[in-house]
């Protein structure tokens, strides 16, 4: 991995955890707002996942990303989910009673839970990507080195 590289990869991490704290603070605010507040601000969340998602969708099909197909396939899948969770709140928003609420409001919390779990993973994988980076960089400039 060039030195270019490892700086960028140790760039992104860092903007990772700006992000997550800013997630983190933004969670804990949403708690004392009112719920017009914290709908306007799930909605701008929204909106800057389904960005997020369209510019990864265009770096991996314009080839730009020098990725495995198997992580071109989990983008895609991940992309199919973001979109049906967000059609299902906008649907069951328009038939709500109160046991209807509840279940949503479980589901809701659940959707949460499971994605903050995915994004542990996904930091603990990207980590382990950027160290397999790094080595297989050592190892390729070792065998450059012997020729």
């Amino acid at each position: 991995m060039s030195v270019s590289s490892k700086t960028h990869a140790s760039e992104k991490f860092a903007k990772l955890s700006e992000r997550a704290a800013e997630a983190e603070r933004r969670v804990a605010a949403a708690q004392s707002q009112a719920k017009a507040e914290v709908e306007h601000s799930a909605q701008q969340a929204r909106e800057a996942t389904q960005a997020h998602a369209e510019k990864l969708r265009e770096t991996a099909s314009a080839g730009q990303a020098h990725v495995s197909d198997s992580w071109n396939d989990l983008q895609a899948s991940w992309s199919e989910h973001i979109t049906k969770m967000h059609e299902d709140l906008r649907s069951t928003k328009a038939t709500l009673d109160a046991t209807t609420a509840i279940n949503r409001a479980e589901d809701a919390d659940g959707d949460a839970m499971a994605a903050i779990d995915y994004a542990y993973g996904a930091i603990e994988e990207a980590e382990s990507a950027v160290l397999d980076a790094i080595s297989a960089w050592m190892e390729a400039d070792e065998l450059v080195d012997k020729q």
